[in-house]
């Protein structure tokens, strides 16, 4: 126990890194138990106990969850959904994320809370790079708000269905689906509001400063013989296109098939604004030049920021005259000249930008071309390089995920298993390259989850758990009932967020037995504690798997998961400790 209560100051003084934490731990447990072994152990079992959570099932599932995660985003599987959501969202941003509470709440009642949570979290990523709410604002309420709704059935969480079977195997008669139903939608109702309105005020934004973010691009759009404006009048398309986007000048009549107009906005709304006029922002024999080599290369082809420095022979050409597609085979898709006017060249009819000493061009192209134009024409790269969504694979990867998703949901196959299969096939189909593994997974949630597995091991088998519970059922006996059930349910919330749910439901069940026997309690209401406090894994980052899925993404810390977390808990154990009274007439 000393050595979680150490580990655990460590994570919330946040001096030391969690990633150092975390191996220190595992060291500390290596090294100890290799020199004064448990009673019964062999040295080399303390070694076996502290690295065993590298190979967890956990752990794997946990990875295997990442890289599908990964293999939606790259491919722009979500972006439908994300401008579905977009849309309510910028509606009324309270309304998008209460919105969003209730779907996850819902979904994890009847499907296992983690594939949910997995489906959604590329999503609100999405929606955050697209000027919703922050990923940091949201993950951490939908992440609680899915925890609650996989609380409201017996098989909403793996944890629920490991309480009811122990308690069954304890005599206790076995429990249906939605036995326990009208308790937690009470509950949630005091603690959704909580969820909706507070916790999202208690985060910060985590969202890192870019500076290219608010880069306003020149650029112009083509109209080709298979755009949906053609034909089309200004005023009938003006409304279907970004807040960041305009036109800077405006057909005389209807759009025509090889007009070209300047337009301007931001990189994600001239995205927008291409994808719903079905138009180009460069000439397209570039763009199919690019793709081709993209798919014999098999390489990704990438958005890169770059600024014309003062040794650039690009300096007063136009884009016609530089002959940057002939000569680099790539693209360039706007052009953005801080704080200065615009030049443009007069004498040609096209009437194209010059080129000046501070601009800043969007060019897309393949690596090794992006690297010899910045070589050769004297250019600087800036930081934010993008990887262009492989679309053509969308569906592929949305329907590896959902298979997934859906056979772990359905129990056909456990999660680690299908998890796993769908991480391999989005890698042998090319979702996910094996060269970009490493951007879908967190070192820091790998070493602390490793370290979480070797702690709650070492908790469990050491006996200070069932020490803990004896401990405890000494002064239960001068309590009320509610607050015999506050305790239990405080003693098991305990052991989850610093050992593991499955630690305390192996730990509590038998303890909740043996205390409604001593005290003359019924079994049910107490062991329906242990079961909500197994659940109620919102104050630590290592108390369930979704709190680490959501900690890169969210770029939380541990002291995030304790502001938000605790009144939470408190929450949940005072609603529901005095609803079971209520309910069981104790």
């Amino acid at each position: 126990m000393a050595l979680t209560v150490v580990v655990f100051y460590l994570f919330v003084r946040g001096k030391m890194s969690i990633e150092i934490v975390s191996l220190l731990a595992i060291a500390i447990i290596a090294v100890g138990l290799y020199f004064y072994p448990m009673p019964h152990t062999q040295p080399t079992d303390g070694l076996q106990l502290a690295f065993a959570g590298f190979g967890h099932y956990a752990l794997i599932t946990i990875c295997a969850l990442m890289v599908m995660g990964r293999g939606l985003v790259v491919t722009g599987a979500l972006e439908p959904a994300a401008r579905m959501l977009e849309r309510v969202f910028k509606f009324n941003l309270q309304t998008g994320l209460l919105l969003s509470l209730v779907l996850a709440f819902v979904l994890s009642m009847g499907v296992n809370n983690t594939p949910v949570l997995v489906l959604l979290i590329p999503i609100f990523v999405t929606l955050a790079a697209r000027g919703a709410m922050p990923a940091s604002k949201t993950l951490m309420p939908l992440n609680a708000s899915s925890l609650l709704g996989g609380l409201a059935t017996t098989i909403g969480t793996s944890t629920n269905i490991l309480v009811v079977a122990i308690a069954v195997d304890l005599g206790m008669p076995r429990m249906g689906v939605f036995h326990f139903t009208p308790i937690v939608l009470m509950a949630s109702l005091v603690a959704l509001p909580y969820i909706w309105l507070v916790m999202p005020r208690m985060l910060r934004d985590n969202t890192p400063e870019i500076g290219h973010g608010n880069r306003w691009f020149h650029t112009r759009l083509r109209v080709p013989p298979s755009s949906n404006l053609i034909g089309k009048h200004f005023d009938e398309v003006v409304d279907m296109l970004p807040d960041d986007f305009r036109f800077e000048e405006r057909p005389d009549g209807p759009f025509a098939s090889g007009q070209r107009l300047r337009i301007s906005g931001t990189h994600d709304a001239l995205e927008d604004a291409v994808r719903v006029l079905e138009g180009q922002i460069a000439p397209g024999w570039v763009v199919d030049q690019i793709q081709r080599q993209s798919a014999s290369k098999r390489q990704d082809m990438k958005v890169v920021e770059m600024v014309i420095t003062s040794d650039s022979r690009l300096i007063e050409r136009t884009l016609a005259t530089s002959g940057i597609a002939d000569r680099f085979g790539v693209a360039v898709l706007g052009i953005h000249r801080p704080d200065r006017p615009l030049m443009f060249d007069q004498e040609q009819s096209t009437g194209d930008l010059r080129f000046a000493e501070g601009d800043v061009l969007l060019v897309m192209g393949l690596s090794e071309a992006l690297s010899e134009f910045i070589q050769s024409d004297s250019l600087l790269q800036l930081e934010g390089e993008r990887e262009v969504p492989r679309r053509a694979k969308a569906w592929l990867a949305a329907t590896i995920m959902g298979v997934s998703v859906g056979m772990a949901s359905l129990g056909i196959l456990p999660i680690a298993i299908a998890s796993l299969g769908g991480a391999i096939l989005m890698f042998l189909t090319g979702c996910v390259k094996f060269d970009r593994v490493g951007r879908a997974l967190s070192g820091q949630v790998i070493v602390l989850v490793a370290a979480s597995i070797a702690i709650g091991r070492f908790v469990l088998d050491s006996g200070a758990a069932g020490w803990l519970g004896e401990t405890l059922s000494l002064g239960l006996q001068y309590l009320p009932p509610a607050g015999v059930i506050a305790a239990v349910m405080i003693f098991v919330t305990v052991l989850t967020n610093f050992a593991s749910n499955a630690t305390a439901a192996t730990v509590g069940t038998p303890i909740a037995f043996s205390i409604a026997t001593e005290l003359g309690l019924p079994q049910e209401p107490l062991v329906l504690a242990v079961l909500f406090g197994c659940n109620l894994c919102y104050a630590t980052p290592i108390a369930y798997q979704t709190n680490m899925l959501i900690m890169a993404e969210g770029s939380y810390n541990f002291p995030d998961y304790m502001r938000t977390g605790v009144p939470l808990v408190l929450i949940m154990v005072v609603t529901l400790s005095y609803l079971l009274a209520m309910t069981y007439g104790m």
